[in-house]
């Protein structure tokens, strides 16, 4: 997976589909301000639905709910992951990654700008508070460009 940096302070959720789907940032932005979402918007880090319907129209699945995050060993192969939870004004917010296994290769795609490396293995220094999998529809064809 081709790691997209995210180019807002708060447009994680646009970068982690940008780099599930393999569109670039621009795009990614272009088809959720299509579907009135915006990085502005603090849904888009507080809430899952935001992320969950622009990877739809990319033609992707993603779990209605929330999963606690148990172990490493137990995600699924692509997942959207919760790391930075936190509370702020009594709402809960987040800070969203991919976490991919590739057979015996497993990593995490984050897009902070901020960061020495986008794909990270330092495990022990994330701490996942819950996470999204995130799999292809079969049949659905993503937006043109």
């Amino acid at each position: 997976m081709k790691p997209v940096r995210q180019e807002e302070r708060t447009g994680c959720g646009i970068a982690a589909a940008a780099a599930i789907v393999g569109v670039s940032y621009a795009r990614a932005k272009a088809v959720a301000a299509s579907l009135g979402i915006s990085a502005q918007d603090r849904r888009l880090w507080s809430e899952t639905a935001h992320v969950r319907r622009l990877l739809a129209r990319f033609g992707l699945s993603v779990a209605r709910k929330t999963r606690s995050f148990r172990s490493w060993s137990e995600l699924p192969d692509c997942a959207l992951l919760a790391i930075k939870w936190h509370v702020e004004d009594s709402r809960a917010f987040w800070h969203w990654v991919v976490f991919l296994r590739e057979g015996n290769r497993r990593y995490v795609v984050d897009s902070n700008a901020n960061i020495k490396s986008p794909l990270r293995r330092d495990f022990g220094r994330m701490k996942p508070a819950w996470f999204l999998p995130v799999t292809m529809r079969r049949g659905v064809r993503p937006p043109s460009s």
